[in-house]
């Protein structure tokens, strides 16, 4: 078997490339398999960006749906920006403190063809893309907070800026061999808390700092427009995260297998626990919405766990965070915010909920399947692992909702940042508002509900759907 190559600090780069004398490429003879799969992997976590806009996107009204489209594409365009320009640095670079890196790999310096600081079989521009993705991912939740009334340029800008001081450190925390959690040390093997309780966090401080949206009693509000989008964004989340987490073991050992099964295990199982709660509800109905939001639920609540737990355990992760999402059903009213694509009930709470169980059934056994790795939790009879995961879940959640607020609140006082669309904006649609000659649907449709709507009192405009798509609308779930 081929050894790793070790990393030299006389050479950061990976060698001497400016005159090829040496070629880069002959430190990872025999190791190609493992560099090629994780860089599928990152191909695949792509996918989740766009998955999420569709996702979201059908779960709004059609007069605000495009908006959540174009946000994706944006989103992953800003944050490629931000990694390359000094995000990669603040959460990766090897000489780090333990909360947040330094700028030694500023502008993609040094980042090439160097054994990475995650795994010495990785190249590190390999590992830089995929790093990247988890960032562009965990933004592209976030910006759920801004639902139907968020203007797009300052969500934007505040992603550029999340990103830079709540996600990088978060990020440096948890999987830089100097962060402070990663060394206490706490379990997370693709993104519990980075991830899933930063974005969910961030989110429900959005939607705090907003305020709710306005309603003049339309049928539509608070039901999704299209059930098709939902359905497809869902699947494609769904084919991602089997790059997300198998992926994240860093290599294509057995446990990076073990951890893609567990994926597809949690999923199913998830899907599974919320749909019988919504049939319970509903008193012996169905919500392929709620099919949907529940194998998100699953996926959430594996991904720090899917490398350190058996799949039985895993199954059981999925169902219980389900469950437990889907019967959340009044947050907002408990909560007393408008928060309504439930970004923080699903990846905040879920995320919680996974890491929590994390801590309850993480096994060596499961860990030492990459051949180096032993990581007992209280499956193995280390009960302190569980206590070291409440210590991430409430730094994660403090950090990540405080900041993300400070931060909303000085963009929101900043001359041409606000926030929030005009209220005519909001009830005419962010798509009419904010774009040109583009529409979600047919035209001729849109065209004819303004007609119909237009002497409403006040002169609001259509929503954007039918009379007959109104009345078609079911009463289901639309969270995420």
């Amino acid at each position: 078997m081929a050894e790793p190559p070790v990393f030299d600090p006389a050479h950061p780069w990976g060698g001497n490339t400016k005159n090829a004398e040496v070629d880069v490429n002959a430190q990872y003879v025999g190791l190609e398999y493992h560099y090629t799969y994780l860089v599928f992997c990152a191909f695949i976590v792509w996918l989740i960006i766009p998955g999420i806009g569709l996702l979201y996107g059908g779960l709004a009204r059609r007069k605000s749906s495009l908006s959540l489209l174009f946000q994706s594409l944006m989103v992953a365009s800003v944050t490629t920006f931000q990694w390359m320009f000094w995000g990669y640095s603040l959460a990766y670079s090897r000489t780090a403190n333990a909360f947040i890196g330094d700028m030694a790999n500023f502008g993609m310096r040094k980042v090439q063809a160097a054994p990475s600081p995650g795994s010495a079989v990785i190249p590190e521009i390999v590992f830089c893309l995929y790093q990247m993705l988890f960032c562009a991912c965990t933004v592209q939740i976030v910006i759920g907070g801004s639902f139907e009334r968020g203007r797009i340029i300052p969500s934007l800008v505040f992603g550029f800026w999340w990103s830079t001081i709540v996600y990088c450190p978060i990020a440096c925390w948890t999987w830089n061999s100097n962060g402070w959690l990663y060394n206490l040390p706490t379990l997370d093997f693709a993104g519990g808390g980075p991830v899933h309780i930063a974005s969910g966090w961030a989110a429900l401080a959005y939607a705090l700092v907003l305020g709710k949206r306005k309603h003049k009693g339309e049928k539509s509000h608070g039901k999704p427009h299209n059930t098709t989008l939902v359905f497809l964004g869902t699947v494609l989340i769904w084919f991602g995260w089997f790059g997300f987490n198998g992926g994240s073991a860093l290599n294509a050992s057995v446990r990076a297998m073990y951890a893609a099964f567990n994926t597809n295990t949690a999923a199913s199982t998830g899907v599974l626990g919320w749909v019988m709660v919504d049939y319970i509800r509903s008193r012996g109905r169905f919500s392929v919405v709620g099919a949907c939001e529940g194998a998100i639920a699953g996926l959430v609540g594996i991904t720090p766990a899917a490398g350190y737990v058996g799949c039985w355990q895993a199954a059981l992760i999925g169902f219980l965070t389900a469950v437990v999402c889907a019967s959340l059903q009044d947050l907002n009213e408990w909560l007393r915010i408008d928060e309504g694509l439930y970004v923080f009930k699903l990846h905040g709470i879920g995320g919680m909920i996974g890491s929590f169980l994390t801590g309850i059934f993480a096994d060596q056994a499961i860990s030492a399947l990459d051949g180096a790795t032993l990581a007992p939790g209280g499956w193995n009879g280390n009960g302190a692992q569980v206590g070291r995961q409440f210590a991430e879940i409430g730094a994660i959640s403090a950090y990540s909702f405080v900041v993300s607020c400070i931060l909303l609140l000085i963009l929101k006082y900043i001359p041409g940042m606000h926030l929030r669309v005009s209220e005519e904006a909001e009830m005419m649609g962010l798509d009419l508002d904010q774009f040109f000659d583009e529409e979600i649907g047919e035209w001729e449709l849109f065209a004819k509900d303004e007609q119909v709507t237009h002497g409403l009192p006040g002169g609001v405009v259509s929503s954007g759907h039918s009379s007959v798509d109104r009345e078609a609308v079911l009463p289901v779930s639309k969270e995420v």
